[in-house]
């Protein structure tokens, strides 16, 4: 009956456990289950009192006086039988090899697990606690530490016999320790205390803050975060400790070591136990409430909180509610809280139940996001939240993930968003979530098909890799057909065409333009698919007949100059610029002559193509240079007179002939002049143009004196060419020739200033001959000075130095013995006797040395 009160309260406990989780919209931190297998067989007979924790293995403790080594699974691996009564204490050492217990009979072994027992001992009184040397499988560390009304440390001699030495003792029993490196940390009724192992002093002691709690009630939780940091559990107070190195200038008679409490805090409930995880701690916490129907207080279930410590106070992470089995029944010493450092395994130990915490995987995360229930059922499955932040969740850490499949939690989010109608969010969704599987492709169009969305999924389909059966992709393209031009126009651009049928797609087409013949985004379409399928003379047609810009594109890319011979009258009238540009570029493709014939019925085109061959090359057209004169003159007449000037193969009488006949006087002033009748041109310009500035310009370029002697007299009656001959003729004829010439009473028009010009000009002339001639003589003074400095500078005569007449070295190879040398300017150099001194007019540089 018991019992069964007992399942009936756990799974109301449970329920509500799952009720608050459910409300909860934040994310555990820890999921739970019980150890289990021999562990269960186990406390069906008999009760846990300790446990302790290694990486390869498990050691628990029971009430019956049996210690069991398990599995991280429970699986019994081994089983001692140490005492007829409750086991109080195991320790291990790190390699896992030594392994110490103490129990309630005064019973203390420490033994090999893989050697001998080494330590066997009954005391008087019950001990409490046990703790072996962290490195205990060293022969320099055989120590452990015992605790009941003494703390006691045992060392193994050089003998191989065991000494004890007091600790600590007068403060009651000792419920509590741990071992770490070199410091011991344990609890008594008084509080805690640090020893320090290697220089054996104590180093501290931390008084409990509320003595009136029993200590076997409530005993002391102690764990070492790392080799210097403790942390204490007493009651509702946690108390973060750090061991730090005294300056030597403080010690005197003071340890070497002291201790800070770096962090001190108030919980809401009893410590039961601690572990760190990270810069973070793990607290078991003994709960007491109080029934509002009974108004008795009552044990609740434990809780196991992770919180972030502060200097003073503690923000809560995670608080979570754990069901253990007799929970009921349970104080506060009954609780344990048991850590596997390198693996972050949480064991919370009660006398009929053993549950192991661990950190959440990714997994779990995407567990707990696929329970939330954010929107409607996705397939049969749970109703989830919004799948991609689990599918997100699945992608950071692939590796870890052993429950779940990334693609069905895929598939089920794009079902979700097709049945919410975002259909083309589920399309885009596609490409991420199905990658590279051609049949989940292709099942997915299907079923787009199938609720009349094949346009959705259309931008996202593969198109390389994987490809996906023809039939697919020409099923979307018969959808747009039916119903979009301008969307099927785009696919046809977009996807290769090696996708689909093309000869299928083609006809497709041509059944849809025997409705609408004239439609241009048909037309075009239908020109892409014959340029896919290599019929590029009816894309060819179909662009020439759209005038599409492409048609360009198209000629280049697959080199179909052969095809286009007949079509230059075309091309030119579509784009003249283009066509011609590209003519020329592929002179070898389509000659000359050519494109001249096939534009000889349409002047004005044949004229642009031979005006932009002339400006590229002068030489290449000449043929045609003949031609081009009439072209220029009917189509282009700014650009003959440039084309006669830069022509050496145009036919001057032909030019002049035709010029002469449209009476273009420029043209023909160039002309006569280029075929050396100078003076006909100058009489055209005065008579046809009547520009004196012009002709006196021609007569300056022709710089001949006849021709400003006809100019003189054509002028000479004439008082406003006069004025313009005085205004510039200054500075080539002498103005007086013609001032001599002006008839007596002419009138001409502002002389005065002509003839101030003409002085002006003249005084200028002066001023620039006298600034010349300074200038000048500035010049020659400045070099004459420099050279003469030069030939004063001193000339170096070292032994590589050698006289050019007799080719010796001009320095003696005795440098006592007297000479004399000659150096000239110009560096040679000669020895005074070899010089014939009395022929010489110059004065060369003479050195003698005595």
């Amino acid at each position: 009956m018991a019992e069964a009160e007992e399942q009936e309260t756990g799974s109301l406990e449970e329920s509500t456990d799952e009720s608050e989780e459910e409300e909860s919209e934040e994310e555990p931190k820890l999921k739970y289950e019980r150890l289990s297998n021999g562990v269960t067989e186990i406390l069906q007979k008999d009760a846990a009192s300790c446990m302790t924790v290694h990486d390869k293995f498990l050691a628990l403790g029971t009430h019956y006086g049996k210690v069991y080594l398990l599995d991280v699974q429970g699986n019994i691996t081994q089983k001692f039988d140490i005492s007829p009564v409750k086991i109080n204490q195991i320790s291990l050492d790190e390699s896992g090899e030594h392994m110490g217990v103490c129990s309630e009979d005064g019973k203390v072994q420490v033994f090999g697990l893989y050697s001998g027992e080494e330590f066997h001992e009954t005391f008087d009184c019950p001990i409490k606690i046990i703790a072996v040397h962290p490195h205990f499988v060293r022969s320099s560390c055989k120590q452990f530490v015992t605790g009941g009304k003494k703390l006691l440390l045992f060392e193994r001699s050089w003998m191989s016999r065991w000494k004890s030495s007091v600790l600590h003792e007068g403060e009651g029993n000792i419920r509590s320790v741990k071992w770490r490196g070199h410091l011991i940390a344990w609890a008594n009724n008084m509080g805690v205390k640090i020893f320090d192992i290697t220089s054996k002093q104590r180093i501290t002691n931390v008084p409990r803050d509320d003595i009136s709690l029993r200590p076997d009630m409530y005993p002391c939780s102690l764990c070492w975060k790392d080799n210097v940091t403790l942390i204490i559990g007493w009651g509702t107070s946690v108390k973060i400790c750090s061991v730090k190195e005294r300056h030597a200038s403080e010690m005197r008679d003071l340890p070497s070591r002291y201790v800070e409490i770096v962090s001190q805090f108030e919980t809401e409930f009893y410590t039961s136990g601690l572990a760190p995880l990270c810069d973070q701690l793990v607290v078991l916490s003994y709960v007491k409430e109080v029934s509002e129907k009974t108004e008795r207080e009552y044990c609740a279930r434990p809780r196991l909180d992770i919180i972030q410590p502060l200097s003073e106070t503690c923000e809560e992470i995670s608080s979570d509610a754990l069901t253990v089995r007799g929970f009921q029944e349970n104080e506060c010493r009954d609780y344990h809280l048991e850590y596997s450092e390198g693996e972050s395994l949480f064991y919370i130990v009660s006398p009929r139940d053993v549950v192991v915490a661990k950190e959440r995987d990714q997994d779990d995360h995407i567990d707990w996001l696929l329970e939330k229930k954010k929107y409607e059922v996705v397939l049969l499955l749970l109703q989830s939240i919004d799948t991609s932040e689990a599918l997100m969740a699945a992608e950071i850490s692939q590796k870890n993930i052993k429950r779940h499949k990334i693609l069905d939690i895929g598939l089920a989010y794009i079902n979700h968003l097709v049945e919410k109608g975002e259909y083309d969010i589920a399309a885009r969704k596609c490409q991420k979530i199905l990658g590279k599987n051609a049949a989940l492709w292709e099942y997915e169009v299907y079923k787009f098909k199938e609720i009349g969305q094949l346009k959705a999924i259309s931008p996202y389909l593969p198109r390389g890799d994987p490809v996906l059966k023809p039939l697919i992709y020409e099923m979307i393209l018969h959808e747009f057909l039916e119903s979009d031009y301008e969307g099927f126009a785009t696919l046809i651009r977009e996807w290769p065409g090696d996708l689909y049928n093309n000869s299928v797609i083609v006809q497709a087409v041509r059944d849809h333009l025997k409705k609408d013949s004239q439609n241009r985004t048909l037309l075009k379409t239908l020109a892409e698919l014959y340029t896919y399928d290599k019929n590029y003379g009816n894309a060819l047609e179909i662009y020439l007949t759209l005038r599409h810009k492409d048609v360009f594109q198209l000629i280049h890319k697959h080199n179909l100059f052969s095809s286009i011979k007949d079509k230059i009258v075309l091309l030119m009238d579509f784009d003249s610029e283009k066509a011609v540009d590209m003519l020329l570029d592929n002179e070898d493709k389509i000659s000359i002559t050519k494109v001249v014939e096939e534009l000889e019925d349409r002047p004005e085109l044949q004229h642009v193509y031979l005006h932009k061959l002339f400006k590229r090359d002068h030489h290449k057209g000449q043929r045609y240079h003949e031609k081009q004169i009439s072209l220029y003159a009917e189509f282009d007449r700014p650009n003959l007179l440039p084309f006669l000037r830069d022509s050496i193969h145009c036919p001057l009488e032909k030019a002049l002939e035709i010029c002469q006949q449209r009476n273009f006087v420029a043209e023909t002033v160039y002309l006569l002049s280029r075929m050396g009748n100078s003076r006909s041109a100058l009489k055209m310009i005065m008579e046809e143009l009547h520009d004196v500035d012009k002709a006196i310009e021609f007569a300056k370029e022709q710089d001949d004196g006849e021709l400003w002697e006809d100019l003189i007299l054509y002028s000479i009656d004439k008082p406003p060419f006069i004025t313009g001959l005085l205004n510039n003729i200054g500075t080539h004829v002498d103005p007086i020739l013609l001032i001599h010439r002006i008839k007596e009473g002419m009138e001409i028009p502002n002389l005065r200033d002509s003839l101030v010009k003409i002085l002006q000009d003249y005084n200028l002339q002066i001023l620039l001959r006298e600034g010349c001639k300074k200038i000048l003589v500035a010049d020659s003074l400045s070099l004459l000075k420099k050279m003469h400095r030069t030939q004063m500078k001193g000339i170096l005569v070292d032994e590589e130095n050698i006289c050019e007449s007799c080719l010796s070295p001009i320095l003696p190879s005795d440098a006592a013995k007297p000479f004399s040398a000659v150096v000239f300017h110009c560096r040679h150099m000669f020895h005074k006797e070899c010089l014939p001194m009395t022929s010489m007019e110059w004065k060369p540089k003479t050195w003698s040395w005595k």
